[in-house]
This record gives C-alpha cells, sequence and structure tokens, in this order.
C-alpha cells in the first residue's frame, strides 16, 4: 500500500513539473518576442538593411601585428643629437663680476667660454637603401652633430640633407648600401578605426612597438607654440592615434598592419609629457613631397592658392563669440548656404586662386575631388603639389557650385624654383659683434657691426660698411647670430608681411631708420 502512494506521489510531481516547464516555455517565448530589438518593419526607427548589434554581426576578427614589426623595427633607428653650448664661466677669484667687465669685456682673460654639450634622443626612418633617413626637425634643431644607431647596433655619422620646419620634417643621409627599408604606404587611404602601429625609441629603449587604432584625421591647432616658424604657414593635419607614443619616439615609424610607412609620429597630447592617451603623426603623403623637394631642390618647393581661409564651424563660432567683429563675422555666416567646407576671407597678392576666378565669401568643398571640411585639410592637400600644377577647385558661391582651374604659386605669387638662400644672401652683407671701441664711441653697450656689403637688400637700402644695427623689429641686438634668426622668421611670415624694420647709426651721425621689404 505505501508503495503504491509513493509511485501516485512521484507521478504527481513528474506531472507538474512537465506543466510547468511548459507554461515557463510559452510565458519566455512571448516575452522574449517583446523584447527583441526594434527592426525597420517595426516602424520606430527606419535603418533598412541594418541589424541591431548581436544579431547576424560578423566580429572583428583578431588582427596579428608580427609581420607588421618584423618589416619595420630594422628601418627604424635611434637618433642621438649633440648640440656644443659655449657658456661664459666666471674665472675670477675676487668672486664678484664688475658691470663695466661684463658688459666692455675690459678684461676678458678673466673669462673663459667652456664648452658644454645638450643631447637629445629621437627616431628615424629610413626610406632608402643608400640610407636616406626622415625625422622630426625638433629631433635634431640646433644640433652640431648627429649620430644614427641602427637596429643591429651599427652606429653611423649623419649628414644633415635639410630641413622643413613648416611640417617639422628633416631628411639626413649616412654612408652604406642595402640598408632595411619601410615601404610607403598612403596615409589618404587611412581609416579611422584602422590599426597601425607605432615604432620607435621611447626613453632610449630601441626597437619598441606598440599597437592603437586611428583615433581621426586631419587633427589641426593641436599644439598652438608647437614647432617654429609663423603660425600661418605651419602645416598641422596629423593622424591622431591611441597608439602609446612617449619622448624618443619623435620621429619613428607609424605603420599600417601590412608594414606600410603611413605616417612620421611627432608628439603627443600631455601636460606631464608622458603619453595619455592621444599621439599624432606627419601623413607619410605629405612627408614623401617634403624630403622629395629637399633631396632635389634643398628646400620644399611650397604651392599655395593665396588665400586666407577659416573653417564655416569657425566662422560659426566667430560670429557668436562677444569679439568686436562677431557682427562681421554673423554676415558672412547667414550668407552662406552650406554648413562646412573652407571659407574664403580674402586673397594675399598675386594670389593664383583670385586669378582664377574665386571671390571673397566663396566655400572651397574639394581639391581634384577630394573633400575638404578644415583650413588644416585644405593646407595640407595643397602642400601635396608644387608650383606651377594646376588643380580643380570644388566652390559653393551663393548656393551654387562652382569648379574653377588653378594654377598654383609660391609665395613669391611665381612658377620658379626657390633656392635655398641663407638669411646672410637675401640680405647681402656680414656681421660683426660691435667693437669695444665702437660701444665707447657711439655710447651704446649693445649692437652688432655691418662689416661688409654686397649686393642684397642692404644695400639696396642705402646701408654702408661700418653701420652700427642697434635693433630689429623693435629687439636690441647682442650678437649677429640673434639678427639672423629674426630675418629667418620674418622671411616665414606671409608674403604681405615680411618687412624688416632696423634702428641703428654711424659714427658721428644720428640714428637713423630703414624699412626693408624683404620678399
Amino acid at each position: 500500500m505505501n508503495m503504491k502512494l509513493n509511485w501516485k506521489f512521484i507521478s504527481s510531481l513528474l506531472l507538474v513539473s512537465v506543466f510547468s516547464g511548459l507554461v515557463a516555455f510559452g510565458v519566455y517565448s512571448v516575452l522574449d518576442e517583446k523584447q527583441k530589438f526594434p527592426t525597420a518593419q517595426s516602424g520606430v526607427f527606419n535603418q533598412s538593411g541594418f541589424s541591431p548589434v548581436g544579431y547576424n554581426l560578423v566580429a572583428a576578427e583578431s588582427t596579428d601585428f608580427t609581420v607588421a614589426a618584423e618589416r619595420s623595427v630594422n628601418a627604424v633607428v635611434h637618433i642621438k643629437s649633440v648640440a656644443k653650448l659655449n657658456v661664459p664661466q666666471l674665472n675670477n677669484r675676487r668672486g664678484f663680476i664688475d658691470p663695466f667687465e661684463f658688459f666692455f669685456g675690459e678684461q676678458a682673460p678673466q673669462y673663459q667660454r667652456q664648452p658644454q654639450q645638450q643631447i637629445g634622443f629621437g627616431s628615424g626612418v629610413i626610406i632608402s637603401t643608400d640610407g636616406y633617413i626622415v625625422t622630426n626637425n625638433h629631433v635634431i634643431a640646433k644640433a652640431d652633430e648627429i649620430e644614427v644607431i641602427t637596429n643591429d647596433e651599427q652606429t653611423y655619422k649623419a649628414k644633415l640633407i635639410g630641413t622643413d620646419e613648416t611640417t617639422d620634417v628633416a631628411l639626413l643621409k649616412i654612408e652604406g648600401k642595402n640598408f632595411p627599408v619601410i615601404p610607403f604606404g598612403d596615409s589618404d587611404a587611412l581609416k579611422v578605426g584602422e590599426w597601425v602601429l607605432a615604432v620607435g625609441n621611447p626613453f632610449n629603449l630601441t626597437s619598441t612597438v606598440t599597437a592603437g587604432i586611428v583615433s581621426a584625421k586631419g587633427r589641426g591647432n593641436v599644439f598652438s607654440d608647437y614647432g617654429s616658424g609663423n603660425s600661418q604657414d605651419k602645416v598641422e593635419s596629423f593622424i591622431q592615434t591611441d597608439a602609446a607614443v612617449n619622448p624618443g619616439n619623435s620621429g619613428g615609424a607609424l605603420v599600417n598592419t601590412k608594414g606600410e610607412l603611413v605616417g612620421i609620429n611627432t608628439a603627443i597630447y600631455s601636460q606631464t609629457g608622458n603619453y595619455v592617451g592621444y599621439s599624432f603623426a606627419v601623413p607619410i603623403n605629405l612627408v614623401k613631397k617634403v624630403v622629395t623637394d629637399i633631396r632635389q631642390y634643398g628646400v620644399v618647393q611650397r604651392a599655395v592658392l593665396g588665400v586666407s581661409i577659416i573653417d564655416v564651424p569657425s566662422l560659426k563660432a566667430a560670429s557668436e563669440s562677444n569679439a568686436a567683429d562677431a557682427k562681421e563675422y554673423a554676415e558672412k555666416y547667414n550668407k552662406l548656404k552650406v554648413k562646412e567646407g573652407v571659407y574664403v576671407d580674402g586673397f594675399s597678392s598675386n594670389s593664383s586662386a583670385h586669378k582664377a576666378g574665386m571671390q571673397e565669401g566663396d566655400v572651397i568643398l574639394a581639391i581634384n575631388g577630394k573633400k575638404v571640411k578644415t583650413a588644416n585639410e585644405l593646407k595640407a592637400m595643397v602642400n601635396n603639389y608644387s608650383p606651377g600644377d594646376v588643380v580643380e577647385v570644388l566652390i559653393n558661391r551663393d548656393g551654387k557650385e562652382k569648379t574653377l582651374k588653378v594654377e598654383l604659386k609660391n609665395d613669391q605669387g611665381t612658377t620658379s624654383i626657390i633656392k635655398n638662400r641663407s638669411a646672410e644672401d637675401i640680405l647681402g652683407a656680414k656681421f660683426a659683434v660691435i667693437s669695444n671701441a665702437a660701444k665707447r664711441s657711439v655710447g651704446v653697450n649693445y649692437g652688432i657691426e655691418v662689416t661688409e656689403v654686397s649686393a642684397g637688400k642692404l644695400k639696396d637700402a642705402g646701408i654702408k660698411e661700418g653701420f652700427i644695427i642697434l635693433t630689429a623689429n623693435d629687439t636690441r641686438l647682442t650678437s649677429p647670430e640673434q639678427f639672423l634668426k629674426i630675418v629667418e622668421s620674418v622671411m616665414k611670415n606671409d608674403p604681405d608681411d615680411r618687412g624688416l624694420y632696423i634702428k641703428g647709426l654711424s659714427l658721428n651721425d644720428r640714428v637713423r631708420f630703414y624699412a626693408i621689404d624683404l620678399n
């Protein structure tokens, strides 16, 4: 009797369990149907042709970086730059500096200039089997000696072929043959989200490889005081990545997963000096143009449209600011029929774009079919061409699109080859520190003396040998090197703003002023 009761009890439990399972399955099916993501047919969103995440999507496959790394590390070199500094050392037993001695050097033997060294480190990329190396200008700036150590620990003395401060690119050469190289890729073909490798020598750790993705392209205005030269002339259209880059990586390689060179690592965005998530590289398509010109001509043959430009979004921001000219910008912005592109705000003298029919208020949309959104993109794109090249510029004027054929010119308004001339060549003069006798004669303790004059800007202005230059562009002069740097800086300005203003005097003469056009 007990056995029968137990069996009935067990049977009842089984029936209840099966019934409960069926009910649960039915309820789950109903709820699952309701919880599914809305499709295009549901009427919630019109996303025809797309599936929600987790439904019929192929996951990104894991990427193998070993081939790209192996193809890259041997062509990335370690660069050591040495700058010799002459620092005045006190050699005076009295233990103090007499002001008259300091300024006029009457007891100069008591002061000796002892050389000291400033050593910097960076990276470089071998781009030809006969030893041409590309790096950043800031890696080797002011260097008196440049040493290159290859991945197989061979050391070479490098020759500086040329530099371009505008793009922060420099070209070096080491003697030898059959060097490993990284083949050029196409930086224009890079896509946001694509994997890349940064190869370099951070913290003197050679052959370091880090991986990341392309975070953005065409980044500009990242470093307001980065590099040198006039800000209007800077070409900043960086590839932004999240590959870890640290001090010492500058000048190293940014490569894609095929092992192709797509950029030269240049800088990081950091308040500490070390990597915090963002790094920037000069696109290789721009680098190729720069180093080719440096090798062939000694200086970059830079093409310009001759336009003053501003991004359309920046124009809008200016119109909404509290600036005094906000109303003027608002009037310009409100007339536009497009909301992106590069607004033409004016022209330089001899502007090739103006001669081709471009007008103020036009919005540049594309160059040779390549879309342009920002002023930095436009600068970088034009810099890929040479003076004399003809490009098709797509503009929007009053809501209508129009294509203009523009023959690009150099910043002198011609298509001639620009030679790499020094500041002394342009001025046509040589200089020396003003002598103590001259200082006492004219009653000053600063200035430089013109020791030789030949054909050049100073002779054209009427300046003769023996003239003492006291200031240049309101800066007191203490050495010829300081003066020549001022001249070089002026030469980087816009062609309409290359004025050199000199104040000086000759012995037994009054102070004179000269305004010299350095174009």
